[in-house]
């Protein structure tokens, strides 16, 4: 069976709670902006259900936090995890570097790309395109990899052990969906479409208990409340 079990690793990958331009679907790089009310409030509401002894994300299960360098991503752990400290922080899960698409929504960057004699044949594609003045898939992909090595050295000694060995991730839209990916040895613009709400959390881990089998944790059942 493929099943994962207990000593399985887990990789949590957590986006960010709504910001102002999260909402308006405005894309948000390298610009600092915070969460609003309403995302502090969504990744409350995921702490009470996802976070603490016992539950999906069991801090004494954890071995390390990894966050991006952006305030609205750094926030988000600490109102999830009520920690202020004990995480690194990391270039690598910052968001896709947008370029010249910083603050602009899909419609405005088609328009602007058409300005400038681009996409003759087929519309803009950030996953297979990138972005003028910004990164590229391919460099997005090299430094997610990076992190992706980093955490397989870490887990890859414990796969059958009942040490600390799950790790969480905290990072974007565009990023988390670009992690996946790479954690699945796929290039970014191949056509596998995932989708990551605002406060969302994602799992990732192995098969067969197999460092070499990389897997998207589809579903998993929840562990048992203790009373």
């Amino acid at each position: 069976m493929a099943a994962a079990d207990a000593t399985t690793p887990k990789v949590f990958l957590i986006r960010h709670g709504q910001t102002e331009w999260s909402q308006n679907g405005r894309y948000t790089g390298t610009t600092d902006i915070p969460l609003t009310s309403h995302g502090e409030d969504q990744i409350k509401a995921t702490a009470q259900l996802v976070y603490g002894k016992g539950r999906l994300i069991d801090p004494s299960k954890v071995i390390n936090v990894f966050l991006s360098p952006r305030k609205r991503a750094i926030k988000t752990y600490e109102l999830l995890s009520g920690q202020t400290e004990g995480y690194e922080v990391t270039e690598n899960l910052a968001e896709w570097n947008y370029g010249d698409y910083e603050g602009r929504v899909t419609k405005e960057i088609r328009a602007l790309r058409k300005e400038r004699g681009l996409d003759t044949e087929k519309e803009w594609d950030i996953w297979r395109d990138g972005c003028e003045g910004g990164e590229s898939p391919g460099e997005l992909a090299a430094r997610l990899d990076v992190l992706i090595e980093k955490i397989r050295t870490i887990q890859g000694p414990h796969m059958h052990d009942s040490e600390p060995k799950d790790i969480v991730l905290v990072a974007h839209g565009h990023t988390t969906r670009a992690f996946a990916k790479r954690w699945l040895g796929y290039d970014l613009s191949f056509p596998l479409s995932l989708m990551m709400e605002p406060g969302g959390v994602g799992i990732l881990s192995y098969q067969h208990n197999n460092i070499k089998e990389p897997a998207l944790l589809l579903g998993i059942g929840f562990p048992l409340q203790e009373s």
